[in-house]
């Protein structure tokens, strides 16, 4: 048990806590604390990476939870963000939105199928797919602190362009990595298998 429950776990869940306690306070436009609960939860996802590299605390729930955390908290801030009663500004534009939800529906069924028909099963997060995550992250900020403190307002229009431009490259960065991902096995099958 106590092998589960590792700091990088503990702050994952903690990142799945927040979730439903930053809508929440969407809900009654608290900005300034939905902007901090947020600003919380971006923050564990990098600290729980960090304590599980540093302090040898990577294991198998881990690495089930801590995308699905990601997902479920960039995927409902963009949802909740994109509704019109949740802002005191024009909400996040809805392709915008279903531009970040589709990328992701098209990573997890393309790995899905990958995995049904070849087995294959070990990808490993891309430098544009970190960077993308990134981005989405800042754009929330931004926008929460907009409508917290009425700052950045003006810029949240590019900052939305340049979250599309990299949401859109990264799923077709995913096509080429997950590729050479299966031909590095592929090549390592074949370099293992009996002469």
């Amino acid at each position: 048990m106590s092998s589960i429950l590792t700091l990088a776990n503990l702050l994952t869940i903690l990142r799945l806590i927040l979730t439903p306690v930053f809508v929440t306070a969407l809900y009654y436009k608290n900005f300034g604390y939905a902007l901090a609960i947020f600003f919380a939860s971006a923050l564990t996802d990098g600290l729980d990476g960090l304590a599980a590299r540093t302090l040898n605390q990577k294991t198998q729930l881990g690495e089930i939870l801590d995308p699905m955390a990601d997902k479920l908290l960039l995927v409902t801030a963009f949802i909740v963000c994109s509704l019109p009663q949740f802002s005191h500004l024009p909400p996040i534009p809805f392709w915008l939105t279903t531009t970040v939800i589709s990328r992701d529906i098209f990573i997890v069924l393309g790995a899905l199928v990958i995995n049904m028909v070849t087995g294959f099963s070990g990808f490993r997060p891309s430098m544009p797919g970190k960077v993308s995550t990134v981005v989405q992250l800042i754009a929330i900020i931004l926008f929460l602190t907009a409508n917290a403190i009425g700052c950045c307002a003006d810029y949240l229009i590019w900052i939305y362009y340049l979250t599309f431009a990299i949401t859109v490259f990264s799923g077709l960065h995913y096509i080429f990595h997950a590729n050479q991902l299966m031909n590095e096995k592929t090549t390592t099958d074949s370099d293992q298998s009996p002469r």
